[in-house]
């Protein structure tokens, strides 16, 4: 067995990079060549964890999303040229992770694929996080969330079952199916190094991220619990899992699924005797009853009135309402948006949210690993940044 490699210790005397934060991953380098959302948030995740994470742009890769961009470094290389990809190399040398999110073969193109950067590198930890994956014959096709959703099933389950799917925004393969998995990959692997000694490549597709949670779904496709979609137990086809409307037009969120929770929820509208929650053809009354009881009252009367009641019955809150919230401002603080770290709490190793600098530092990163002036010049691409940095104003 190959002796396990120790991690560096940040370098706090380089006034290039934002002071370390002390995580459990604080002596972890991370370089991102990675773009759009999955592949930024995932790093975002590892520099709120205390890594290090330096992204790579130049020509017409754009900056991420400024919303997935705190705790980072950025830097511009022209990989088109010799000394661009001279200086990923050495970048390279010196860290532990990798993350990519081309499409296959375009990264062998810039100089960085895996064979590449692990001969410079064999213990390099590198991710590639992508839609379809590293193989197969959707492996270079373009792809988004909602394509990944519906080529595993997912898609299938939501919505109406008179009416199209319905999308859940992108949260489940690109966040979930993707950030979550690669995140919980990359540490995964830099545990087993610790043991081998050795880097590996990280495959890491959405459409199998996605898989993985819809495992418990696709038991109950064609069952009595979701004979199709829209009539799913969990899909808001049964009375006791699902929103009502209020008085003021907003809504509650019920999911009384469990005997003593839809009692509870019952006897706190008012209703008298509880009736049994099956069979299904019981559900049309029940929903009556409930969609009746919860207009009668705005949704912030009834969030009074079930305080402290098991009932699992909680407000509908619109984005911007979130700071306000007892709990999440518990949790967070008045941050409660992007600035809130995403990660568990850490009762000794706290997770932390670093500043957003999004500013070119590619001349005092590559001055700290020994480059010339000149050297930094010929490597350095100060093209505009184009592509989506923020949302266009639709």
């Amino acid at each position: 067995m190959n002796p396990a490699p120790e991690l560096r210790q940040p370098d706090s005397t380089n006034p290039a990079r934002p002071a370390p934060i002390a995580g459990p991953l604080a002596g972890v380098r991370v370089l991102d060549m990675s773009r759009l959302a999955p592949g930024p948030y995932a790093t975002m995740l590892l520099a709120d964890l205390g890594a290090e994470v330096i992204v790579v742009g130049g020509g017409r890769a754009g900056l991420p999303l400024e919303t997935v961009s705190r705790g980072k470094t950025f830097v511009s290389l022209d990989l088109k040229g010799d000394a661009g990809r001279a200086a990923l190399h050495r970048l390279v040398a010196r860290s532990d992770v990798f993350v990519e999110s081309f499409r296959p073969g375009v990264a062998e193109r810039l100089g960085a694929s895996y064979e590449q950067l692990s001969a410079i590198r064999p213990d390099l930890i590198y991710c590639s996080l992508t839609g379809y994956g590293q193989s197969g014959p959707l492996r270079g096709d373009a792809g988004h969330d909602i394509n990944y959703l519906a080529v595993t099933g997912m898609l299938g389950m939501l919505g109406p079952e008179d009416g199209p799917p319905a999308i859940p925004l992108n949260l489940v393969a690109d966040f979930a199916g993707g950030s979550l998995l690669a995140a919980m990959s990359i540490n995964a692997a830099l545990y087993e190094r610790t043991r081998s000694g050795r880097g590996q490549h990280l495959d890491v597709a959405m459409i199998d991220g996605v898989r993985s949670m819809m495992a418990m779904h696709y038991e109950m496709w064609g069952t009595s619990a979701a004979p199709s979609r829209g009539t799913s137990v969990l899909s808001g086809a049964a009375p006791f899992y699902r929103c009502y409307e209020t008085a003021d037009g907003r809504y509650v969120a019920v999911g009384a699924l469990e005997r003593q929770f839809f009692v509870a929820l019952w006897h706190t509208l008012g209703l008298g005797e509880p009736p049994q929650q099956y069979p299904r053809d019981r559900w049309p009354l029940i929903e009556q009853r409930l969609s009746d009881a919860f207009r009668e009252r705005t949704r912030d009367e009834w969030t009074e009135v079930f305080a402290g009641v098991d009932a699992c019955v909680t407000p509908v809150l619109d984005p911007d309402e979130v700071p306000d919230h007892p709990q999440l401002r518990h949790r967070h603080g008045a941050d409660v948006g992007a600035a809130a770290p995403a990660v568990p709490h850490l009762s000794r190793t706290a997770a932390r949210a670093g500043a957003t600098d999004r500013s070119d530092h590619t001349a005092e990163v590559l001055a700290a690993l020994g480059m010339s002036a000149d050297e930094i010049a010929a490597a350095h691409d100060q093209t505009e940044p184009t592509g989506l940095t923020t949302w266009p104003d639709m």
